[in-house]
């Protein structure tokens, strides 16, 4: 979000309007101003007035880009079915608002989907806020977060009670992550205040965020988390972002308005940024706050105080070295990669990387993030959700280790992006076509955004990119309602976005979370006929999710990979296995998977349109270890 994109002015009653042609009359209002000066003040006058001229030049009208051509590109017929109700889920997130427009009121909503059970499908944990102290509602209990445990088919039963996870915080996010290496995966929960940790016991959850050490600073307000193994000792280690140093008080004494008129909600860069956590697992459920000796701290180097203002997250080894790095997405401040050396610290590269600005310097509204080779090559892409009236980014590796430019508008997903909010956002592969498609949840933070922003709604529609392929005139089309479905397209305030295959038909199935709503769960019914396979992998010389491992499919002359890695989107995470759509191809050539301890382990090809399970191999095995 901003400083000349955002409505709400913690200073001013004005809000700055962010419509194009707003801003070229206010530009040519500042050209008509420089004229006259120079004018009033002679030859001489003008000339020393030149440099004030070129700053004012320099500010271009913020101009809608063209669209590129869709050319002869057929999109698929697709159909997703908002099944929510029909599943069981009656979970509707509380946020506490009672009129004062608190920050945190806006952001929450994460969810996750995992194998709580182990029963081989996949289940449902919604994250809830709850009610602000001296607001709670007469004769009302405490909201509570909700896991949904599914049976196999899509139906979800509420198991939050029966589970151990009835308790009350102001949530934000989850990461999912067997920490322990027991078989079964672990549960954050990150907050307003106090983060929990939840230990799985064989289906029961046993929270022991004290005695792990990982409750974080009571004062703090925690979003992005993610499991992750970055000193490769076989184990997973988590890293938690803070949004803002904030607190009621200092919320309420920033008066901020809309227009002008009542309480409206404050732009973060009223507030001072946040440190990150990274704990370390030292095994035991111990865990170490590393965060300062990591390297993960950075300070604004004009002020010294924090700069991050953490909202999304993922993992990747950017520069194939054999080391899991960090990238965070920030919120009106520069995007943050934290490259691994491999000796337990980090530096930070997002500068130089190209991925901490746009294409012209500036720091965006960053939401969610996601990273995926979705050009079936080795090129890697990261996707990061903006605010509205930024395009969503599209950073494209250039060939070099740790090299990015932003190509939103080259390939196509940045001109019709730009005028949504975006939250959630993630890569999948909706219509088993072999390429990885874009999914982003949109809603706006006001309700009455509309009144001072005719061209914004608190309530906005899913979006969905379609990878037409790299040779295509765009690489990727916004998919029109009438393919999507009106369930799918029907606005909502979306914040987090997973994905998984809910029913076991092989396609995926998405949740999107609303603020203070009840969540949307659309069931994919496109029946295109492709084929599909999914594989699970078990870990044993490495943390036993595989987390960070890359799956390698070859089919059809081309190389599909996939990253298991349910750290993504915004404050969400989706499922373990990683799918593979086929398109018509009826078997694979190949099959290899690149563990997170270095080591490649190729697979015999097998039938396809099922689950394969695949066990890491011991020293001197290469294709022992699956099972269907």
């Amino acid at each position: 979000m901003t400083d000349s994109q955002k409505p709400l002015d913690p200073n001013m009653d004005d809000d700055v309007e962010r419509d194009d042609a707003v801003i070229g009359k206010a530009l040519r209002g500042s050209l008509a101003a420089l004229v006259l000066l120079a004018a009033l003040g002679g030859g001489a006058a003008y000339w020393r007035l030149r440099p004030v001229k070129f700053e004012a030049a320099d500010v271009k009208p913020a101009i809608l880009p063209e669209r590129r051509d869709r050319g002869s590109v057929e999109l698929p017929k697709l159909s997703f079915t908002d099944v929510t109700q029909e599943s069981g889920i009656a979970f509707v997130h509380e946020n506490g608002a009672y009129g004062d427009k608190l920050l945190p009121e806006t952001m929450g909503g994460g969810c996750a989907f995992f194998d709580y059970d182990n029963d081989g499908d996949q289940d449902l944990f919604l994250v809830d806020s709850t009610y602000w102290p001296g607001h709670e509602p007469a004769g009302k209990p405490a909201p509570t977060s909700a896991l949904y445990r599914n049976d196999g088919r899509g139906n979800f039963e509420d198991v939050t009670e029966a589970c151990g996870l009835d308790f009350s915080c102001y949530g934000m996010g989850a990461a999912v992550g067997d920490y322990d290496n027991d078989g079964w995966v672990d549960l954050f929960v990150s907050a307003v205040g106090k983060n929990r940790l939840f230990h799985n016991q064989e289906g029961r959850f046993t929270e022991i965020t004290d005695a792990a050490g990982v409750g974080g600073d009571a004062e703090a307000w925690s979003t992005c988390c993610g499991w992750f193994d970055y000193d490769n000792d076989g184990d997973l280690d988590l890293f938690v972002g803070n949004y803002l140093r904030w607190t009621r008080e200092i919320d309420l004494s920033l008066h901020c308005t809309l227009k002008g008129e009542g309480r409206a909600y404050c732009r973060p860069d009223a507030f001072q940024g946040a440190f990150p956590y990274l704990y370390r697992n030292d095994g035991g459920g111990k865990f170490a706050d590393v965060s300062e000796t990591a390297g993960v701290q950075v300070r604004n180097p004009d002020t010294g105080v924090p700069l991050a203002k953490s909202l999304g997250l993922t993992f990747a080894d950017l520069d194939a070295d054999g080391w899991m790095d960090i990238v965070v997405a920030n919120d009106t401040v520069q995007n943050l990669l934290f490259r691994n050396r491999g000796d337990g610290g980090f530096d930070e590269i997002g500068t130089i990387s190209g991925l901490a600005f746009d294409a012209e310097g500036r720091a965006r509204g960053a939401m969610g993030i996601d990273a995926a080779r979705f050009r079936n090559d080795e090129t890697l892409g990261l996707a990061i959700g903006n605010f509205a009236n930024e395009m969503t980014a599209m950073y494209v590796s250039q060939g070099r280790a740790m090299q990015f430019a932003d190509d939103a508008i080259a390939t196509g997903i940045g001109p019709p992006s730009r005028l949504m909010l975006k939250f959630g956002v993630f890569f999948f592969d909706c219509d088993l076509d072999r390429r990885l498609d874009v999914f982003t949840a949109n809603g706006h933070l006001e309700e009455d955004i509309q009144k001072v922003q005719q061209s914004q709604h608190y309530e906005q529609p899913p979006h969905l990119y379609w990878n037409c392929g790299a040779e295509a005139d765009s690489e990727f089309l916004l998919v029109p309602p009438e393919l999507c479905g009106d369930d799918f397209s029907k606005p909502m305030v979306g914040r987090g976005a997973a994905f998984a295959d809910i029913d076991g038909d092989g396609d995926l199935d998405v949740l999107v979370t609303s603020a203070r709503g009840a969540p949307r769960l659309l069931r994919n019914d496109q029946q295109l006929g492709r084929h599909w396979l999914r594989v699970k992998l078990i870990g044993k010389n490495c943390n036993r999710d595989a987390i960070g491992a890359w799956v390698e499919v070859r089919v059809a002359g081309e190389t599909l990979s996939r990253q298991v890695m349910p750290t993504r989107s915004y404050l969400s995470q989706v499922e373990l296995p990683v799918t593979f759509g086929l398109g018509d191809a009826e078997g694979i050539e190949s099959l290899s998977v690149h563990w997170p301890d270095g080591s490649t382990q190729k697979v015999a090809p097998g039938d396809v349109d099922r689950l394969l399970t695949i066990e890491q191999a011991t020293p001197g095995e290469s294709q022992a270890g699956t099972r269907p």
